[in-house]
């Protein structure tokens, strides 16, 4: 993939994702590491990772974000009331953004863009209000444009996403139950028109039953699906 230009995409089970870009910045997607059952037990995170970006709110996506921050020192990115309790929780370093919004990190403009899904944080006296749920377009310096549609259903303002941004890698949640599956997963590439499809959030849980094959089967050969296993990189 020449058009990935040097940057590294490691998909690390579940939404978590590792981008490496070509000047050594390295940006975490939705930390789930202690209790992921596809964490890939054997890989060691850089010693530096400059960010931590925050899709939504539950657990699967943020509960190891603090831990992450405090021993990288990384500044946590999510939406503002997100951002504002992952500081209260210890996270020294945030950036409380929304949705439309473009923040420069180093080599990558970071956009949050829209997702539909719910999005509240399990507190010490239950579920509570956290912002709603977002994606995450990178537009790196030299690089590609991926998109990380974190936790969501295939929505038409997909297409707003093609036409503001051209996302070359679109991540995808494919398992269903919690988010779209392969068919609604297929469309929203149709929507996209990336170079290729990186499947994310399925095979975790045993309700998450979408496959990669059955992505590429309702996409006809239309968009690659790069089929990875936790810990390989792109």
């Amino acid at each position: 993939m020449n058009f990935l230009k040097g940057t590294r995409i490691t998909w690390l089970g579940h939404a978590t994702v590792l981008v490496q870009t070509p000047k050594g910045t390295n940006i975490l997607i939705d930390p789930f590491i202690e209790h992921n059952p596809k964490y890939p037990k054997n890989f060691k995170l850089p010693e530096k990772i400059q960010y931590i970006l925050l899709t939504h709110g539950h657990g699967d996506h943020m509960s190891d974000a603090v831990p992450v921050a405090k021993k990288h020192n990384s500044n946590v990115v999510a939406i503002y009331e997100l951002a504002a309790y992952v500081n209260k929780q210890g996270a020294e370093n945030i950036t409380g953004m929304n949705i439309g919004g473009t923040v420069q990190l180093d080599d990558v403009a970071v956009t949050m863009v829209e997702a539909k899904h719910s999005a509240g944080v399990e507190g010490k006296s239950g579920s509570q209000y956290a912002g709603i749920a977002a994606g995450f377009v990178l537009t790196i310096t030299g690089g590609p444009v991926l998109y990380h549609a974190g936790d969501t259903t295939v929505f038409g303002d997909m297409k707003l996403i093609k036409d503001l941004y051209h996302p070359e890698i679109a991540m995808l949640p494919i398992g269903g139950f919690y988010t779209m599956g392969p068919r609604e997963a297929a469309l929203a590439g149709q929507f996209l028109e990336p170079k290729a499809i990186l499947p994310i959030h399925f095979g975790t849980f045993p309700p998450l039953t979408g496959t990669p094959d059955q992505l590429a089967e309702h996409l006809k050969n239309s968009i690659e699906v790069m089929r990875v296993a936790p810990g390989e990189s792109i």
